[in-house]
């Protein structure tokens, strides 16, 4: 009898531990700002200031918002950096305040204008890289446009011109980087995509198609590298992030810009975003998603695990929020308040 006891008292504490360790974990979930996998390797994991200081880094879309913040944040680790966009005098800006906040020269920053749907210039601008560093360490495809607008209200031409953009653009200059990298046979691929690449939302469904792309195109990459285990296809995935996106979204027609483009409070710090995407670049983290706490997190999991559930409450939270974007309120920060 007194084994028995014993026994039985010994499975009552082994449960009471897993019930623990499981309490500790769905409150660590709730509270946490990046997945679980992410949040250990920024705890346990290589540390982006011992495995990036001096690799080269080519970034897209550094003139502003999330790619700006990886200049800074890159060359303060001591990364050598090649920044691209569009416009040539905000990427000099970029570059002078890397200059001020690193130990970094100006040979050690390339400033390198590019236009992702010129698709001719790809090869051009990968030479004029690999021949003012040597090599290229690191891919960050961080360039790209956001949507607000009705699928029956759009013209075809948006959806066009986002593809164009977001996905043509991205792999063109992608498989340019990536003959190199083979060549070397080692090299890291990191595109900032979104949870949007994920899921589905209202509002944005050339955006999601887009990123939808990004995520089936680099995932279906990542198994035809098998022979070349350095080379690392890294997918990050953020919530909404505070950045100047929203104001240069596509709206209805590619001559309309977006009037209001609202409070950003409820949206994930730039530089939070940034040092995840580092942290996630270190560990060579297949796919990693990082956002707020609260309430944006269980929608993922849902869209992961319980995809009937997510239609529903997307259907149910989606319609405010088409109300909020027809009547001309904020609609993420509106939408995320009702989630809450």
């Amino acid at each position: 009898m007194a084994d028995m006891s014993w026994g039985c008292g010994l499975c009552q504490l082994l449960a009471g531990g897993a019930l623990l360790a499981l309490l500790v974990q769905l409150v660590r979930w709730l509270r946490a700002d990046g997945d679980l996998t992410l949040l250990w390797a920024e705890w346990r994991g290589k540390k982006p200031e011992n495995e990036l200081r001096g690799k080269v880094v080519w970034v897209t879309g550094a003139s502003s918002g999330i790619g700006e913040e990886l200049a800074y944040q890159l060359s303060k680790i001591g990364a050598l950096l090649a920044i691209s966009a569009r416009r040539e005098d905000e990427l000099e800006r970029v570059k002078k305040k890397c200059l001020q906040i690193s130990n970094l020269t100006e040979k050690d920053i390339l400033v390198l204008r590019l236009d992702l749907t010129d698709r001719s210039s790809h090869e051009a601008a990968t030479n004029s890289v690999i021949k003012h560093f040597g090599k290229i360490d690191v891919l960050v495809n961080n360039g790209g446009r956001s949507q607000r607008s009705l699928f029956m209200d759009t013209n075809l031409d948006v959806y066009s011109a986002i593809m164009e953009l977001n996905y043509l653009g991205t792999i063109s200059l992608t498989k340019h980087v990536l003959k190199h990298m083979i060549e070397r046979k080692k090299g890291k691929i990191v595109t900032v995509s979104s949870v949007m690449g994920i899921m589905g939302a209202p509002l944005a469904s050339g955006y999601c198609a887009s990123k939808h792309a990004l995520q089936g195109f680099f995932n279906s990459l990542r198994t035809e590298l098998t022979d070349y285990p350095e080379i690392s296809i890294i997918n990050i995935c953020p919530g909404p992030v505070q950045s100047k996106i929203i104001q240069n979204v596509f709206t209805e027609n590619l001559s309309k810009s977006l009037e209001n483009s609202g409070d950003q409070s409820h949206k994930m710090p730039t530089d939070r975003c940034v040092r995840l995407t580092l942290v996630s670049t270190a560990n060579n983290l297949k796919e990693s998603l990082d956002q707020r706490p609260p309430p944006t997190w269980p929608i993922c999991y849902l869209w992961q695990y319980a995809p009937t559930w997510a239609w529903w409450l997307m259907n149910r939270m989606g319609k405010r929020r088409i109300q909020n974007f027809k009547s001309g309120v904020d609609a993420d920060a509106s939408y995320l308040r009702k989630l809450k």
